[in-house]
């Protein structure tokens, strides 16, 4: 790897304009220690002229322990008929004491005229004074031409004189921006050639938005003809459609292009990366994600995994542990033995009886059938296997058990559950109540099993999903529902379905903890 670019994340700035993205100020301190521990170059931290939050993160970053990247504050250049030192966008720049001020100035004539209400002549202006006198401050000055290619489009003259004005006054690196996502990727190519040639030793980079979906080919061309600087954020999350997603941006450049942008080792830790910023932003994670989506190396169709048995390189583009990722066989009505026999080798199984593989299969076609799906509830088709072993000795069986719920009088709704089940040759008999039927079930079950199993008091269900599958019956309708039960240091999924709601719960809730208990 010759070549080499710098990775600007702006997660924490752009990425939080995304619709639902917010995060306090511990949240971005978290994110921005894992972004540096990555090995990012730059880390945007906000506009610390818009809000007091961004004021207390940049007042915080000497918190973090730092190694590879600075931190950048973002802002405008000074307003028009204005002198950058009497400006308070400029003075929160400066005040925010970050060795890197990035700021954004207009490209497009339909902005000079229409958003800024001012003349070509002035913008100008006002871009060399902002970055000349930011520069006189020692600040590192990085320059977003933001509308870049609009701009460039209806006068390239123009727009490469707002570029000359920045680098005339001091900017290290002159950021096209593709702002409004619309740009397809031969006219980037095109425009970038032009700049390319127009200031052929200029720091040149991409920044790039998702509008077109084009937004991570828009910044790998731009990288292919010359720009060794990339904005973008985690997951792509922004303004819109979103940013320029970096969790593809990345791997791309080292994997596909040979080109370095992370200090060596780090690839494997992008999964990881992608995973902690959803769950501290509280968002849903995209499973489908390329490179780091749970289903970006799932394979589900039976020849698919047939091959993938014989070589791995036959479906996948890449090896998923190069990026923190794992390959999956997920198994369906679409199954063959190839995605049995992966599952099998996933959980460490051992098959004595290989009848139980075909018995195995055909059970699952027949369940979903009737409204199950085992694609998210791999512990489910696990106790299948198991349960078809010569010899298999569950750890409980169920005998009987009961669900009420009722509104009494004082109390409100009120739910209380039976469970018998015999455990080791022992009739336990149960009762317990809950704020719902499921609820008191799970109490009713845990209170006869723990006396046994101590283990399972570290069961915990974190997640419960139910989904109607013909709804057109009205209340009739099928429910599949899935769990998630964690142990403290695995998660596994179950799935029960039905007409009935609370059998279906308690089919998965029963799959749950057989299973949880077979993982000792």
């Amino acid at each position: 790897m010759n070549k080499r670019v710098v990775i600007y994340d702006t997660s924490l700035r752009d990425g939080t304009q995304g619709e639902g993205v917010s995060l306090s100020c511990e949240d971005k301190l978290r994110i921005a220690q894992q972004l540096d521990d990555i090995g990012v170059g730059y880390i945007e931290g906000g506009w610390p002229g818009s809000n007091p939050k961004d004021v207390e993160f940049f007042r915080r970053t000497g918190e973090l322990t730092l190694k590879n990247a600075k931190i950048a504050s973002f802002g405008s250049t000074c307003r028009i008929r204005s002198k950058p030192a009497d400006d308070e966008n400029i003075r929160a720049l400066l005040d925010s004491g970050t060795p890197v001020c990035t700021i954004f100035g207009k490209t497009w004539k339909l902005h000079v005229h229409e958003v800024l209400k001012t003349t070509p002549e002035e913008n100008l202006r006002i871009i060399h004074d902002s970055v000349e006198y930011l520069h006189s401050q020692g600040r590192e000055v990085i320059y977003d031409a933001e509308h870049f290619f609009d701009g460039y489009k209806d006068d390239p003259e123009y727009a490469l004189k707002t570029l000359e004005m920045a680098l005339t006054a001091g900017a290290q690196t002159i950021v096209l921006c593709e702002t409004n996502g619309g740009t397809l990727p031969d006219e980037v190519r095109q425009i970038v050639i032009d700049v390319r040639s127009r200031f052929p030793d200029a720091i040149l980079g991409i920044h790039t938005h998702n509008d077109g979906e084009c937004a991570v080919a828009n910044s790998l061309v731009a990288i292919n003809e010359g720009a060794t600087h990339v904005q973008g954020t985690i997951n792509g999350i922004g303004e819109r459609c979103g940013n320029a997603n970096l969790c593809s941006i990345i791997p791309s450049l080292e994997l596909k292009m040979g080109i370095s942008c992370l200090p060596e080792g780090n690839l494997k830790r992008l999964s990881h990366l992608s995973r902690f910023l959803t769950e501290i932003a509280n968002l849903k994670q995209n499973e489908y994600q390329p490179y780091v989506g749970r289903s970006a190396f799932a394979h589900k169709g039976g020849v698919h995994v047939a091959a993938m048995r014989r070589s791995p390189r036959s479906y996948q583009h890449i090896e998923p542990e190069w990026v923190g990722n794992e390959s999956r066989s997920v198994v369906s009505e679409l199954s063959g033995r190839g995605n049995l026999l992966s599952l099998i080798d996933q959980f460490g199984l051992k098959i004595d009886n290989q009848d139980a593989v075909t018995k195995v299969l055909q059970e699952v076609k027949d369940m979903e059938a009737s409204g199950f799906s085992y694609e998210a509830a791999e512990a489910s088709v696990a106790l299948m296997i198991y349960r078809h072993q010569t010899g298999y000795q569950p750890p409980f069986e169920l005998i009987d058990f009961s669900a009420i719920v009722e509104h009494r009088e004082g109390r409100g709704m009120f739910s209380e559950a039976t469970v018998k089940v015999n455990v080791k040759g022992n009739v336990y008999h149960t009762a317990a109540d809950g704020n719902g039927p499921v609820n008191a079930l799970d109490a009713a079950l845990r209170k006869a099993l723990i006396p046994v199993y101590p283990k399972l008091e570290k069961f915990q269900l974190v997640d419960y999903k139910v989904r109607i599958l013909d709804g057109y019956v009205g209340s009739a309708a099928t429910t599949r529902v899935l769990i998630d039960t964690h142990d403290g240091e695995k998660v596994w999924s179950t799935v029960g379905a039905g007409t009935n709601i609370i059998e279906a719960s308690w089919k998965a809730l029963y799959d749950s903890y057989e299973y949880g208990l077979l993982l000792a």
